[in-house]
């Protein structure tokens, strides 16, 4: 059993990372975690999402958050990203790495990874 020093520490060491989840800021970025993108490997993209915002300081702005299927299987795993005023662009077939690029361009840079979208990526 650990003690209560060391739940504090985890809680403290956990905040961040729950309350970008949770965020409500301009950016949201929605990962489909249903068995299909599970399996696809969802969850490492995810992982690789929220650790990235992190680090580059983007918090405040955008939040990562998962969602159940999005309903085109064939493409998972799947990232969404909705930003006020603009159109939805859809991320598919996504690895960490190119989540890790998805983060440095779309959300840091402004410009969308246009090679990784549902328009640009065979079924």
């Amino acid at each position: 059993m650990k003690s209560l020093q060391e739940l504090a520490a985890i809680r403290e060491k956990m905040k961040d990372k729950v309350s970008l989840r949770e965020g409500v800021n301009d950016i949201r970025v929605v990962v489909g975690m249903a068995t299909c993108g599970i399996s696809a490997g969802a969850r490492p993209v995810l992982n690789t999402l929220v650790e990235e915002v992190a680090k580059e300081g983007l918090s405040g702005a955008v939040t990562v958050t998962q969602t159940g299927c999005i309903g085109i299987c064939q493409f998972e795993p799947v990232v969404e990203v909705f930003q006020g005023g603009k159109e939805k662009i859809t991320y598919v077939k996504m690895t960490p790495v190119k989540a890790k690029r998805v983060v440095a361009e779309h959300l840091k840079g402004g410009k969308p990874v246009e090679e990784y979208t549902i328009g640009n990526v065979k079924a």
